[in-house]
């Protein structure tokens, strides 16, 4: 399971003209899923996520999570973090798991996040989707389960 995170002051999807989720401060998380992933690499990444230290403290030191703040997030289900683009000019997007398989964890995924307490919203999975954000920073990480 792939998350590029990036820290925001703000973040919204939409959905065929109309707001899907959206969020102040907190967390932009595109989320990718590989035919290998399970429950244990949703839940280490959601729980990794809760607790990363990206978000300043009064020295300007990286030293507050999401949590520590009372950030949200915005979770966005994104297969194409898994496009290999090695061999020609068209993504090849074999490492991307099934819809049916990638939904269950994506969904999965996001209720770890809630229940580490942190108010998520989210995209429409499978739908196309109008993604806007200020990156506050920038700060963006990308996290793998994989390692």
């Amino acid at each position: 399971m792939k998350v590029v995170v990036q820290r925001c002051k703000e973040a919204r999807v939409e959905v065929d003209g109309k707001i899907a989720g959206e969020i102040g401060e907190g967390l932009m998380l595109l989320v990718g899923v590989t035919h290998e992933d399970t429950e244990q690499d949703a839940k280490f990444l959601a729980g990794k996520i809760a607790g990363l230290r990206i978000f300043e403290d009064e020295a300007g030191k990286m030293n507050y999570s999401v949590s520590d703040t009372g950030g949200s997030i915005l979770s966005v289900s994104q297969f194409t973090l898994y496009g290999d683009c090695r061999k020609g000019r068209r993504p090849n997007f074999m490492a991307a798991a099934a819809p049916v398989e990638a939904e269950r964890l994506y969904d999965y995924f996001n209720r770890e996040l809630a229940a580490a307490g942190l108010r998520v919203e989210t995209g429409v999975f499978g739908a196309m989707m109008d993604v806007s954000l200020i990156n506050w920073g920038p700060v963006t990480l990308i996290l793998d389960s994989r390692g």
